[in-house]
């Protein structure tokens, strides 16, 4: 097969693929003209990769270096008849300690010292003004109960936190104590002391955390985006920390990225912004080369994928 390579690989990994009888184009080679008529497969995505997908192309297969696939032209693709994998899976475990890390800053005082100074950092309390809080027999709302979803879950479980997930199926998920439909999010987040965003986006959920959402909160929970930045109404967060509704947040990912440097959420006490690094996963490239090597198998073989299948019409 002929591969474009947006995402860079080890070079034992592209020598691996040239042993297999695969020809591997790279960013520094790619031509548009060339590449319409012969590329059959895309590793990762970039401005080169979105010129060949627009115009005529021989791409039967796009293999991302994401979990999410919202930047990808879903529909296009769908008509076009070229299937896509994605890398599901992989951002589990550190986005999952990554919510873990978040709610305990906030619970345990944390964020109250970070900034402080040797002139004010005594006595303690100044520092317990922050009302510290434990994890156990409190419950989370995690809006997604897919890989990462249940990762988080299954963190917060070692902590005694009690579980509810809010999915579009609703279908029971491992380590989860309940799972509601998107037609139960009001009842299940009136119960929230944590809410934790996962979702994909999609238009179902653009903006699913708005005026509307946080008013049904009614124990002034914590509230984490670690999925997707438009899926959090950012004017109707601030409005719900002002107004009592929301405790505090840890946001990771935003509607506008980079951040704007004039962002209110930078200097606001009751945020914690990190700059969309929950999902780092330690050897990135041999984890992505791993799912892409099976499905290269498998696809080279039958035409099929081995794993991960994107289902372009839900989005995910």
């Amino acid at each position: 097969m002929i591969i474009y390579a947006a995402f860079k690989l080890k070079p034992e990994h592209l020598a691996a693929l040239k042993k297999a009888g695969h020809k591997l184009i790279l960013p520094a080679d790619f031509n548009l003209d060339a590449a319409a008529k012969t590329v059959d497969a895309i590793l990762g995505w970039d401005q080169n990769a979105q010129a060949l997908i627009a115009g005529h192309n021989h791409v039967r297969w796009i293999q991302t270096a994401s979990a999410g696939v919202d930047y990808l032209p879903l529909t296009d693709l769908a008509a076009a008849d070229i299937v896509v994998s994605n890398t599901s899976g992989i951002h589990a475990e550190p986005i999952a300690e990554s919510v873990l890390a978040s709610l305990l800053a906030f619970g345990r005082g944390f964020m109250n010292v970070r900034d402080r100074k040797p002139a004010n950092f005594w006595p303690r309390s100044n520092v317990m003004a922050g009302m510290f809080t434990l994890a156990d027999n409190k419950t989370a709302v995690i809006l997604g109960t897919g890989h990462i979803g249940q990762e988080i879950a299954r963190l917060l479980h070692a902590f005694g936190v009690h579980t509810l997930g809010i999915s579009a199926h609703g279908r029971p998920a491992a380590h989860f104590d309940a799972v509601g439909t998107d037609a139960q999010t009001a009842g299940y987040l009136a119960q929230a002391d944590f809410v934790v965003n996962v979702m994909p986006l999609t238009p179902a959920t653009h903006h699913f955390l708005n005026a509307d959402r946080f008013a049904q909160m009614h124990k002034q929970p914590l509230v984490v985006n670690v999925g997707r930045g438009p899926s959090l109404d950012t004017t109707a967060l601030l409005a719900a920390l002002d107004a009592g509704q929301v405790r505090g947040a840890a946001l990771d990912v935003f509607e506008e990225e980079p951040l704007p440097a004039n962002s209110p959420l930078y200097t606001d006490p009751r945020v914690l912004v990190t700059p969309h690094i929950s999902g780092n996963v330690p050897h990135l490239r041999q984890e992505v080369f791993t799912i892409f090597a099976a499905n290269l198998a498998q696809f080279s073989q039958d035409g099929t994928l081995a794993r991960n299948q994107v289902n372009l019409q839900a989005g995910y």
